[in-house]
């Protein structure tokens, strides 16, 4: 995070000092000036709305390391499966008013990676304000893959057998 633990505030301290992204369950609670209730946003709130935002940007082929992606696979597969997260490759840390959040995405071949980590930036921290009411600080991105056209043509085909030799 880019915030000393000095200015941190309550759970936000505690994020910073921790060094990493833990994912943590703590909602944030927003400011309500009326003085009749509060709002409170689950992390799995943020990590949705991220992932959404992210896919939502054309070249980014799917979120998620290689471990994640497989699962997904497998969950698509289950009849009844929810098939692939919407979270899958996004891990948030929620403070009060505060987000951060890191991405791990598969890019399309041929797209330019340094603009389009840039759009996916713009369109995540976009949505996760204007939805929330957080102030996201950053945004990390990890590139793990890059898909190849036609990875994904003859994956549930058998590979072509050798003619045989039948001899009768």
């Amino acid at each position: 995070m880019t915030q000393s633990p000095s200015t941190a505030t309550g759970s936000e301290a505690a994020a910073v000092s921790s060094g990493g992204r833990t994912g943590s369950a703590t909602p944030a609670r927003l400011a309500d000036d009326t003085g009749q209730g509060k709002t409170t946003i689950a992390s799995g709130v943020v990590q949705k709305i991220a992932g959404i935002a992210a896919r939502d940007i054309s070249g980014v082929y799917s979120m998620g390391g290689g471990v994640s992606r497989a699962f997904g696979a497998i969950r698509e597969r289950i009849p009844g499966g929810s098939g692939t997260s919407q979270a899958a490759g996004v891990q948030v840390e929620v403070g009060e008013k505060q987000a951060a959040i890191d991405l791990d995405i598969v890019v399309e071949y041929g797209a330019g990676i340094v603009e389009l980590a840039r759009a996916v930036r713009r369109n995540v921290i976009a949505a996760v304000e204007q939805m929330t009411g957080l102030e996201v600080i950053e945004v990390n991105i990890a590139v793990n893959d890059i898909h190849m056209p036609g990875d994904d043509d003859d994956s549930g085909e058998a590979a072509p057998s050798q003619p045989s030799t039948r001899v009768e």
